[in-house]
């Protein structure tokens, strides 16, 4: 243990601009999916994500710029799949028990696409954390015609990331995850050509250049470090503390908050073990203090509106940008073409009508943000309110 390397400590800020290198703006996202996948290194505290936003706003881009940084041989990129092309592409066939070992302790799986639904049943227990080792059936062809049962082991905790374009989310998946989206803002979309630009113009200068950039090289070697620490257990210090933090902020406890704790604690988990060199330590188990709880909650102060509503922050920003300015400006229920409308204004593209119906406001409604209601001049238009605003419309009687 004593010839293990020492690293400096390395905080939220440092590490941020270290990922900037290739990531432009998107502080939060990039900051959570490097911890997400620095995840997989704990024992037990392994977290997922879901990037859930429109095409080529960046979903993928993050999660495997990121993964570039971590060991190879533990990142596996999966494009759409069938659960059994899953198990038999990443499990080991052991003939004496004649099962499928699938061991994914350590692993990183970024999933480019929305997984088949079926692998994502299987996949849930696992992503719930409910059992180290599940046993699951699967059915495939048999050589001579007909349907043949398998037998799979799934092992360990992986850290999981999903990227997709689809922005209805099952709630049984939404509770797993941290939801996520990546900036649309012109500031980043111009810094992202810039460096698209830079990249493709001189791609030998440019891998050059963060080659012998000394800090993302020693990134990549403190990663390393990590794996080959193997710490087992991270123990928290003052469970007061965060017990605090989420009974002041939710008034009303929700069941989904058991789940968000749980990831909050995974937060800071994975920022001791990133400077696990400085925190006390006992052999293999390493404790959490107050600095990783802050680190934390710096983050969670920022996307937890969005999470506890179990919305991705593209549709929670569409709400607030979109929706309430388009009231406010009129101060009366709008309609979807008032939206589709503003959207472009804002963002000068447009948004497809189906997605708003049959995506967007249909969260937004069971989030409880919007009320829709018929046109009481006009049957055939359906007016949109916000939630608050609509209590107010209708007690001076315009309901």
């Amino acid at each position: 243990m004593n010839n293990q390397p020492c690293f400096p400590p390395l905080s939220a800020n440092e590490l941020l601009k270290i990922l900037g290198a290739t990531i432009k703006q998107d502080e939060q996202n990039k900051l959570v999916t490097f911890l997400c996948e620095l995840s997989a290194y704990t024992e037990n505290s392994p977290f997922n994500i879901s990037f859930n936003a429109p095409s080529s706003t960046g979903k993928s881009y993050i999660p495997l710029e990121i993964a570039s940084l971590f060991p190879q041989e533990d990142v596996t990129e999966v494009s759409y799949c069938s659960p059994t092309a899953f198990f038999h592409d990443h499990g080991e066939y052991l003939k004496d028990t004649n099962t499928y070992l699938l061991d994914l302790s350590q692993k990183i799986l970024i999933f480019l696409d929305q997984p088949h639904t079926l692998l994502l049943e299987h996949l849930r227990p696992l992503l719930s954390h409910d059992k180290k080792e599940i046993k699951i059936k699967i059915t495939d062809k048999a050589k001579k015609g007909g349907l043949k049962t398998k037998n799979i082991v799934i092992k360990g905790y992986p850290a999981v990331i999903f990227c997709t374009g689809n922005l209805k989310i099952d709630e049984q998946e939404s509770t797993r995850f941290f939801l996520l989206s990546p900036e649309i803002s012109q500031e980043k979309i111009r810094a992202a050509i810039h460096e698209k630009i830079k990249k493709e113009t001189d791609s030998k200068a440019y891998s050059s250049e963060l080659e012998n950039y000394i800090e993302r090289h020693a990134l990549k070697q403190r990663i390393v470090a990590i794996k080959k620490a193997r710490i087992t257990d991270i123990k928290i210090s003052s469970p007061k503390k965060i017990e605090e933090i989420f009974l002041k902020k939710n008034k009303i406890l929700k069941p989904r908050h058991m789940r968000d704790t749980g990831r909050f604690i995974s937060l800071a988990k994975t920022f001791a073990l990133l400077n696990l060199w400085h925190r006390e330590r006992k052999g293999t188990l390493i404790t959490v203090n107050d600095e990783d709880i802050e680190e934390a909650l710096k983050i969670w102060a920022i996307i937890s509106d969005s999470q506890e509503l179990n919305l991705p922050p593209y549709i929670f920003n569409l709400y607030k940008e979109i929706i309430v300015s388009a009231y406010n400006e009129k101060k009366h229920g709008i309609t979807r073409q008032e939206i589709m409308k503003k959207h472009y204004q804002i963002h000068e593209r447009p948004l497809p009508d189906w997605q708003l119906r049959q995506q967007i406001l249909p969260m937004l409604e069971a989030a409880g943000l919007i009320v829709q209601e018929a046109d009481s001049l006009d049957k055939r238009k359906v007016l949109i309110f916000p939630a608050d605003a609509y209590k107010k419309y209708s007690e001076r009687g315009g309901g």
